[in-house]
C-alpha cells in the first residue's frame, strides 16, 4: 500500500462507523461490526466491517463471508461509489474526511492494531454459520441425484440458498451452494468448501469453477463420521459419500484435492487408513504421499481404487452391487464384517 493510501486508510479507520453510515447506508451496526450485503451497499448481512480495533484485527477491515473477499475502507468507497481509478477513490476519501464528524473515543485510538487473521478463516466460519442443515434442501437433492442417499453424520455439510460467486473479473452472482466445513483434528473449523448448484439441484451450477475452497486447509479435511482406529480419506466429497453408501459406519475424510490429501493429519487412534484414489495421474500422486507418511507412523495404509474414474462414477453407472463387490475385494477381511453393508 502506498504512503497516501496507508494514510487515508488509517484516517478512515479512525472514523469507521461514520464511513459505514455514509457509504454503506443499507447496513446497520451490530455490536462491534457494521453488517451489509457487500461493498456495493447491497442490503444484507454477508459483509462485516470491524468498527473498533481488537485482538481480531484493526478497525476498518472488512470480510465478505459469502465471497471471501476482504479489504479496507478505501475499498468500501471504491465499491459503493463504483470508482475504478485510485485518484478518484483518494479524492472521494479526502472529501469525506474534510466533513465534520465526532472524533472517536480516545480508548479506541489507543488500542493496539494487529494484523487480520490469515486465510479467511473467520469468513469461512461465518458463512458456515449462516448456512442451513442439509435435510430437505437443494444440496440434498443434488447428492441424491448422484446416487448418494445415506446422509447420517453429515453435520459438516450444509446449504446456502444464495452464495456469492465471482466469475473472474465480472460482477458477483448468487447461486445455491452446498457448504462443507473443513475442520482440524479437534473439530475446529479452519475453512469451508463451496459447491455451487443449479437452481433445481440437478447438477453443479453452469459456472467456470463450481467448486472453491477458502480458509486454512492444510492438514484439515471435511470430516464425515467419527474416526477411531479405521478411516478412509480421499479427494472429493461426492466420491467419499459414494464409498460410504457401502461402508456406512466407516469415518470418511474428503481432503478436497490431491495436494491436500497428501498432507492430511492422522487422528491419534488411527491404525488403518484406506486411501481412496481417483483413476488419473493426480490420484496416483495423491496416493503415494499419505501412504508413505502413514507407514512411517505405524499406520497400515491400503489403497482403494474404483473401476471407473472415481467411486461416484461407479455408483451412478455400475450400481450399488458392483460398487460393493469392487470395494469388498480391497478391504481387510475384518473390515468387511465390521463396516460393509449387506445387500438388500
Amino acid at each position: 500500500m502506498s504512503g497516501i493510501a496507508h494514510d487515508l486508510s488509517h484516517r478512515l479507520a479512525d472514523r469507521a462507523e461514520a464511513v459505514c453510515r455514509h457509504y454503506l447506508s443499507n447496513g446497520r451496526r451490530e455490536g462491534r461490526y457494521w453488517l451489509v450485503g457487500d461493498i456495493r451497499n447491497t442490503p444484507g448481512r454477508s459483509l462485516f466491517v470491524r468498527l473498533q480495533a481488537s485482538a481480531k484485527g484493526p478497525a476498518g477491515k472488512w470480510t465478505d463471508a459469502a465471497t471471501g473477499e476482504h479489504g479496507d475502507l478505501l475499498d468500501v468507497i471504491r465499491g459503493s461509489r463504483g470508482l475504478t481509478d485510485f485518484a478518484d477513490v483518494a479524492n472521494e476519501a479526502r472529501t469525506f474526511l474534510n466533513l465534520r464528524h465526532p472524533e472517536p473515543e480516545p480508548s479506541t485510538l489507543r488500542r493496539r492494531v494487529v494484523p487480520a487473521p490469515a486465510g479467511h478463516v473467520e469468513a469461512a466460519r461465518r458463512l458456515f454459520a449462516m448456512s442451513q442443515p442439509l435435510a430437505g434442501t437443494l444440496a440434498e437433492t443434488y447428492l441424491r441425484r448422484r446416487g448418494i442417499t445415506l446422509l447420517h453424520g453429515t453435520g459438516n455439510l450444509r446449504f446456502h440458498p444464495r452464495c456469492y460467486y465471482k466469475p473472474g473479473d465480472g460482477p458477483s452472482e448468487t447461486w445455491p451452494a452446498m457448504i462443507a466445513a473443513v475442520t482440524d483434528l479437534t473439530g475446529r473449523i479452519t475453512g469451508i468448501h463451496r459447491t455451487w448448484l443449479a437452481p433445481d439441484g440437478s447438477d453443479k451450477a453452469p459456472v467456470d469453477a463450481p467448486r472453491k475452497a477458502m480458509g486454512d486447509l492444510l492438514g484439515s479435511t471435511v470430516r464425515i463420521g467419527v474416526p477411531d482406529s479405521v478411516m478412509a480419506a480421499g479427494e472429493g466429497i461426492e466420491t467419499m459419500l459414494s464409498l460410504r453408501q457401502v461402508l456406512p459406519n466407516m469415518a470418511m475424510a474428503p481432503a478436497l484435492s490431491a495436494a491436500h490429501l497428501a498432507a492430511i493429519l492422522f487422528p491419534p487412534a488411527l491404525r488403518r487408513l484406506y486411501i481412496v484414489r481417483d483413476n488419473d495421474p493426480a490420484g496416483d500422486a495423491a496416493r503415494d504421499m499419505p501412504m508413505e507418511r502413514a507407514n512411517a507412523e505405524g499406520i497400515e495404509a491400503i489403497c482403494l481404487s474404483p473401476t471407473l474414474g472415481n467411486f461416484n462414477e461407479d455408483l451412478q453407472r455400475l450400481g450399488m452391487d458392483a460398487l460393493r463387490a469392487c470395494v469388498r475385494l480391497q478391504l481387510a477381511p475384518e473390515d468387511v464384517l465390521r463396516f460393509m453393508s449387506l445387500p438388500r
